[in-house]
């Protein structure tokens, strides 16, 4: 399905957003230059198919989410940065496809566990699709950068920002200050994106950086999963009519915990205990923990 903008605005869902980015460790980014064509899919679908399946799980979301992916391969800096920023339906379609089933309140999933569900996805497809590839240890022990953030500066301006990644290329001329003597100045913004600083690099040094960004023939930028895939074109008209007449808000905190267990339970045998599917459960309610006891140490009584 081709990207427009004003397409996609279109398609948005009157609910809240999720923004979601996933950061290949650095120890991968010269595998993954000399792969890029197979490499680059992979990411990609590795990416979405965490959200979804961590999503899908009764304790969070317990739905169909929609996602879009967008790859983007860039610094700032020209530096070779490969990661994948996701926009997500804050909710997903009930598996009967009748119900919504909406996030909690400025939650979306454990991000560590996310981060270590990518990383497994990612690592088992690199293996099946090459043979004889030999990763360092480390990989699989090192925690893989995930960020995850409601959209709260709105839905368009998060659906803009990643349309600037996918209609432009590398770096704009209005960034290149000068280009004589052989050697090309531009400016770029920090690690933090606070500060704009002025780089210097030889122009075979520029040229070099400059075309490491540019795609292989074949390889799609974005890609659109769950409620978004074209398959579900149907699906999501039918959620745009649940909505219109099911009223949505956030799951606050507070109601999260009995709310989903009752999606938990729903999803098992209500006549056998949920986590051995044995026996007979009968539920009564939920034992809030404790708090805290105090810390303070009571002086010994005196005799």
């Amino acid at each position: 399905m081709p990207y427009t903008r004003h397409g996609r605005q279109k398609e948005l869902l009157p609910v809240p957003y999720y923004h979601v980015i996933f950061t290949l460790p650095h120890e991968l980014r010269a595998f993954a230059r000399r792969n890029q064509q197979k490499v680059y899919g992979l990411l990609i679908k590795s990416a979405a198919g965490s959200i979804l399946k961590l999503t899908g799980d009764p304790r969070y979301v317990g739905g169909r989410v929609g996602v879009m992916a967008v790859l983007h391969i860039w610094g700032s800096n020209l530096s070779y940065h490969l990661h994948v920023h996701c926009l997500v339906t804050g909710g997903g379609l009930s598996s009967d496809g009748h119900t919504w089933m909406p996030a909690r309140e400025n939650y979306l999933v454990p991000v560590r566990a996310l981060s270590r569900l990518f990383r497994g996805s990612f690592l088992d497809s690199i293996r099946r699709q090459f043979k004889d590839i030999d990763l360092p240890k480390s990989i699989r022990q090192k925690e893989w950068v995930v960020y995850c953030k409601p959209a709260v500066q709105g839905t368009r301006t998060v659906l803009n920002y990643l349309a600037r990644y996918i209609h432009r290329v590398a770096i704009t001329n209005s960034r290149i200050i000068s280009a004589d003597n052989g050697k090309v100045t531009f400016r770029y913004k920090g690690s933090r994106g606070d500060k704009t600083r002025t780089m210097t690099v030889s122009a075979q040094e520029f040229i070099r950086r400059f075309l490491q960004h540019v795609l292989p023939a074949g390889v799609h930028k974005v890609r659109y999963y769950g409620l978004w895939s074209s398959s579900n074109r149907k699906k999501l008209l039918e959620v745009r009519q649940i909505l219109t007449t099911q009223p949505i808000r956030m799951i606050s905190r507070y109601e999260s915990k009995k709310i989903l267990m009752r999606r938990y339970l729903s999803h098992q045998n209500p006549d056998n205990v949920p986590h051995c599917q044995k026996g007979t459960l009968i539920w009564i309610g939920r034992l809030l923990r404790r708090g805290r006891a105090s810390t303070m140490r009571r002086k010994p009584a005196h005799y």
